[in-house]
């Protein structure tokens, strides 16, 4: 999907800045709607604002941790930051799922009226607004810098405008029925739906702490740029990637003619590694060279291409 110009000159830490201040200012907004209304739904969806903006805090200290170049202590850089971010969110999202779980326990116990309700509509609804733009903005830019912190903000953001408009549907229902406990039954459904994206969040970041392989079509693309180097001569073998948060990397043995010269055989290596990298951004290719009667012998079965 192509990027819009406007979002184009932004990089996450930028965003992640902005983040922080629409999450204070998401806050400002839920915690006013709850308190002129009283609703433990808008209770909720304020503590779930908390969740982003300490999520933004976190995200921007990991992905600017994730922009440092490789050292001696971590050769391979620190793009893997970006899990922790993704995790900590999952994490911090789980909790408040559960303390909002126990808030609406106890006003399903001890219904309370409403009041003020139409204020605490409008309130909600400015600062869904300010959510999903924030979460379109942040969509965009993490495909485009491959940014797992980035994209794990924007899925919460969008599940907070949901379980927003969710509350704001509730509290209607409420003030047009007057069945007070509808109030905690919505908010009990605003921690089910968020509780299980944080879940998944914390899984993905798991994954990727894991060496989790690269994505299907990144990996299709690799065996097409490897398909315009085959030869009756060259062949390819024992192909293995991995993520790490921006970063992709490939490995692979590349058998050759035994009478080849070693600058031969290297010239075309580099082709093969600079084609990868060119076809896939942010790939990192490993090509280990080996005689075409020689075969490297591993315990996993051998990835022919």
């Amino acid at each position: 999907m192509k990027v819009p110009a406007l979002l184009q000159s932004l990089t996450p830490q930028r965003l992640l800045r902005a983040s922080v201040v629409v999450a204070l200012l998401t806050i400002a907004l839920k915690t006013t709607a709850w308190y002129v209304t009283g609703s433990v739904g808008l209770l909720a969806d304020a503590m779930e604002s908390l969740v982003n903006l300490a999520s933004a805090l976190f995200g921007l200290a990991m992905v600017t941790i994730a922009k440092r170049p490789a050292d001696d202590d971590h050769p391979y850089g620190h793009h893997k930051a970006e899990y922790f971010s993704s995790g900590f969110e999952g994490l911090l999202i789980v909790v408040a799922a559960l303390a909002i779980v126990w808030a609406a326990a106890q006003r399903l116990a001890q219904p309370q009226g409403l009041e003020q309700v139409g204020w605490g509509l409008v309130l909600s609804v400015v600062s869904s607004a300010l959510n999903g733009l924030l979460a379109w903005a942040m969509f965009s830019v993490g495909r485009q810098h491959r940014s797992i912190a980035l994209e794990a903000g924007a899925r919460h953001l969008v599940t907070d405008v949901w379980t927003s408009a969710g509350v704001v549907v509730g509290i209607g229902a409420v003030a047009l029925t007057g069945w007070l406990w509808l109030d905690a039954l919505v908010a009990m459904g605003v921690a089910l739906n968020i509780l299980w994206e944080g879940v998944q969040l914390m899984w993905r970041s798991s994954q990727g702490l894991m060496d989790e392989a690269v994505e299907p079509e990144v990996l299709a693309e690799i065996h097409k740029t490897l398909e315009v180097f085959k030869h009756p001569t060259i062949r390819f073998d024992h192909l293995t990637t991995r993520r790490s948060g921006q970063r992709r990397f490939v490995d692979l043995h590349m058998h050759m003619p035994p009478d080849w010269s070693l600058g031969r055989a290297a010239a075309v290596r580099t082709g093969v590694e600079q084609a990868l990298m060119s076809a896939v951004p942010g790939l990192r290719a490993t090509i280990q060279l080996l005689p075409s009667n020689v075969e490297a012998h591993f315990d996993d079965v051998e990835d022919l291409i």
